[in-house]
């Protein structure tokens, strides 16, 4: 689960809760095991601090502090927990460690590794090693894997490289391999994207929404792109440069119901979008991608959340940049990410934007 409270310092007990505290207590009250690494909470009864998810007893509220940091509680006097080690890495920062040095084994083999293997080394079965995978990737690891390689193929295939030399220092070992997931993978079919777009019919029409002027396009296989900015004309322009070899022209009538349809999306976001997407973008970028996908309306989190997400703690920066790569606004909603402090941060289409869709968000609750 992704929180956006943010913790600002330590709170004494016996106050009246403001929105924060109240979250916290909420999160107490389910042992929350996502609010781990958030805050941690001490019980002046027991001179003992515990994570939110720490299934000891309950404490009666007036003996409860919150603090931001373990050291911060230890600084106020109060010893790590024996029975959630709140001090010591949680299980689901384990478990990220765990999938996060399997992505690097599998990022840098020339060979996708078996799975008995990669179980392995993590020091588990492989029926358990496939489950924490997917639970903390949200894709197995074969599935891992091809996104890996198809994304070495298409690094390949820009700087040049022929699409049968691209397939194999990619690391399939057949054409076929490759070309059975490369439209997915790559939104087009290789030698396009390798060109640019060459040969990709992409669709397109402008209007305006209340965030200012807006552009929608999409593939046979989906909308690749959601732009928002001030001028319709620059818009389309953008649309060029992201595709330059690609066959680009105004939607049809039917085209013009898919525009609708997403702008109302956008106009009130928590209804959801029933439109398929062609994201193309990287294997990292797909997953962290998808992981902004899993930030509910009304809610926001931090890079370094997505970087936990996903399994890669370390990650922040590129998380930071495959946000900033996010071609399809809202839909894909990096407009839901703010700093470790709550403070907004940059937002590729515009931070006023993005503190109004946030607004209209938070207004839909």
């Amino acid at each position: 689960m992704l929180m956006a409270e943010k913790i600002h310092g330590d709170i004494e007990p016996g106050r009246a809760p403001g929105p924060d505290e109240a979250a916290r207590w909420a999160a107490l009250a389910r042992r929350d095991a996502g609010a781990d690494g958030l805050f941690v909470y001490s019980v002046r009864t027991t001179g003992v601090y515990c994570r939110p998810s720490c299934r000891a007893r309950r404490a009666r509220p007036e003996n409860v502090a919150f603090h931001p940091t373990c050291e911060a509680a230890e600084a106020a006097g109060f010893r790590p927990c024996r029975r959630c080690r709140p001090n010591e890495p949680s299980r689901r920062e384990r478990r990220a460690e765990i999938v996060a040095r399997a992505c690097r084994t599998i990022e840098t083999a020339e060979t996708v590794p078996a799975l008995a293997d990669l179980a392995r080394s993590a020091g588990l079965s492989a029926f358990h090693f496939h489950r924490v995978f997917k639970e903390v990737a949200g894709v197995t690891p074969a599935a891992y894997a091809d996104a890996r390689r198809a994304a070495r193929a298409a690094s390949e295939l820009q700087r040049g490289s022929s699409v049968t030399e691209a397939v194999y220092e990619a690391g399939f070992n057949a054409p076929s391999r490759f070309y059975a997931s490369a439209g997915a993978r790559l939104g087009m079919a290789p030698r396009a994207y390798r060109d640019g777009g060459a040969g990709a019919a992409i669709r397109y029409a402008a209007t305006t929404c209340y965030l200012g002027a807006i552009l929608v396009a999409a593939t046979e296989r989906g909308i690749c792109a959601i732009l928002l900015g001030d001028d319709g004309e620059a818009l389309v322009a953008d649309l060029r440069a992201r595709f330059p070899k690609a066959e680009i022209g105004p939607g049809d009538g039917d085209f013009e119901r898919v525009v609708a349809e997403v702008v109302g999306f956008v106009e009130a976001p928590g209804r959801g979008l029933d439109l398929p997407l062609d994201i193309g973008g990287t294997a990292f970028q797909q997953r962290v991608w998808d992981a902004l996908r899993r930030i509910p309306a009304g809610s926001t989190a931090s890079y370094a959340d997505i970087a936990r997400a996903i399994g890669a703690p370390a990650a922040v920066r590129a998380v930071a940049q495959a946000c900033g790569a996010n071609g399809i606004a809202v839909a894909i909603p990096c407009h839901r990410i703010v700093r470790s402090d709550g403070a907004l941060s940059g937002y590729r289409f515009g931070v006023e934007r993005k503190r109004r869709l946030l607004a209209r968000e938070g207004g839909a609750r």
